[in-house]
């Protein structure tokens, strides 16, 4: 388990000890896409859909579950999030909707879970609303783009 700091010299599951690690801004950014048929893009896209305001609802699912991450994955830390903003487009050319989610704090760790996080519930809010409509949606490409700060400096995705 050698490099891995989720675990102890045993191999049992534990949470990262941060406590000496300095506070530094730190922000990151993930994508994902829901691919759909062009029909249920043009419901969403036009504002039709039964349950209401796809993008909008999806979009503050987002940004809750960013701020709820800690709760939902087991390891994460609690973390003081200072700033969420999660964009989703309809894309005709997919078809379907781009959704991308940045996460900023000030912390002794990063926010890479939580832009993800975002990205993930952002996308099956989408799927939720309009499921009646198109089953056969696809969840894709949920990955991190971009994270800054702390030891481990800057990743951009190529």
């Amino acid at each position: 388990m050698a490099g891995l700091t989720h675990f102890d010299a045993e191999g049992r599951a534990q949470m990262v000890d941060v406590s000496d690690k300095p506070v530094t801004h730190r922000i990151a950014t993930a994508a994902g896409e829901v691919v759909m048929t062009p029909a249920t893009l043009a419901l969403i896209a036009e504002g039709r859909a039964a349950k209401g305001d796809v993008l909008g609802v999806a979009r503050l699912a987002g940004i809750m579950a960013a701020k709820k991450t800690a709760e939902l994955i087991p390891l994460c830390h609690p973390l003081p999030v200072t700033k969420v903003t999660v964009d989703l487009v309809a894309d005709a050319a997919m078809p379907g909707v781009r959704i991308e989610a940045t996460v900023k704090t000030s912390g002794q760790t990063g926010v890479e879970m939580e832009a993800l996080t975002a990205v993930s519930v952002a996308a099956l809010t989408v799927y939720d609303m309009v499921k009646a409509v198109e089953k056969a949606m696809r969840i894709e490409g949920i990955r991190l783009i971009l994270k800054d700060g702390g030891k481990s400096g800057r990743y951009e995705a190529e």
